[in-house]
């Protein structure tokens, strides 16, 4: 009934047969080059997209995504949907796109359900009870020195930032997924305000359940249900590292 709270294992259900038919989508796609139309659009997200849709909207959810924009934003959950991340990685065949769903309700994400299509590698996230990768609950490197650090990043810094090491994989919900479970020990946002809520809500529940904080480079709210806003996330291991990562982004004069 409306106004209840919403069972965050049937919504989790939702997620998941939704990440399943975007899954049996892209399989059955052959052509994963670009439509022609809208910058940066692939036929593979199209593909996705309808897939996720199809689930979610007769699940009774709102969605927003990337590609379709809002639906439903009468509903009391909206499910934020980036179908294909990593999509260019996907259409050359490098090694890391995924699928992001989160739902969110009046007190923010709720669910959230990412998935490694590459590698066939699921994180799993329901508010207050913790973060898993296949099932196993996963933690963060726990490193607090910048010049120890391995960092994803997110477009081109105006210079090296001190990291030990960095790598620019191309699909920040699987970047950050990997902050959370320690593969990477943070995560750096070097453009300003191009990443929709699409691209990092996902993997935002993801990291704060695995004990995380993900915030946004120039202090804003990062959960946002309009298509048209764009944030700038950065992540950290620790606190520590995740105030030295802030103070390199060029909104503060870094």
């Amino acid at each position: 009934m409306a106004g209840e709270p919403a069972n965050p294992l049937v919504v989790l259900g939702a997620l998941t047969e939704a990440a399943d038919a975007i899954e049996a989508a892209l399989a059955a796609t052959i052509d994963w080059g670009e439509t022609g139309g809208k910058p940066g659009q692939h036929h593979s997200d199209l593909a996705a997209d309808a897939a996720a849709l199809d689930v979610l909207v007769a699940a009774g959810y709102g969605v927003l995504s990337e590609e379709s924009g809002r639906t439903h934003p009468e509903r009391e959950i909206t499910v934020v949907v980036d179908p294909l991340d990593g999509s260019t990685n996907a259409a050359r065949r490098m090694s890391w796109w995924a699928t992001s769903l989160c739902a969110v309700d009046a007190e923010g994400p709720l669910v959230a359900v990412v998935t490694d299509l590459r590698h066939a590698v699921r994180y799993v996230a329901v508010r207050g009870q913790g973060a898993s990768r296949d099932g196993t609950p996963i933690h963060p490197s726990g490193c607090r020195e910048l010049g120890e650090a391995i960092i994803g990043l997110n477009g081109v810094p105006a210079g090296h930032g001190g990291w030990a090491q960095y790598r620019a994989f191309g699909a920040a919900a699987l970047d950050l997924c990997a902050v959370a479970d320690g593969t990477l020990d943070g995560y750096l946002d070097a453009t300003t305000d191009e990443l929709g809520s699409w691209d990092y809500l996902g993997a935002l529940l993801v990291c704060r359940e695995a004990g995380v904080e993900v915030v946004d480079a120039a202090g804003r709210d990062l959960v946002r249900l309009e298509h048209a806003d764009r944030r700038t996330p950065v992540a950290g291991a620790t606190p520590e590292l995740l105030e030295a990562l802030v103070a390199l982004h060029p909104v503060h004069g870094a």
